[in-house]
């Protein structure tokens, strides 16, 4: 089930990202890049619809995929 970003309190989106950088085996690259600056990138990715906010009932979990892995899941109506 995708769960708009902008239906989220600003506070909880906010963390739910934080949480989401945070993850074990999300940091790549050579340069060490900024919390807030990951932060920044995935909400303009949220804006933009490359991303989407996916929570997993069943699971009980929250995750962020792309929008071509929403799409193959039948996520999106496009």
């Amino acid at each position: 089930m995708i769960i708009p970003y902008q239906t989220l309190p600003a506070d909880t989106l906010q963390a739910l990202l934080e949480e989401f950088v945070t993850r074990e085996g999300t940091e790549y690259g050579f340069e060490e890049v900024e919390l807030q600056t990951k932060v920044q990138q995935l909400q303009q990715q949220l804006k933009r619809g490359d991303i989407f906010i996916v929570f997993d009932p069943a699971l009980e979990t929250t995750s962020l995929v792309p929008k071509r892995d929403a799409q193959e899941a039948g996520l999106l109506n496009d």
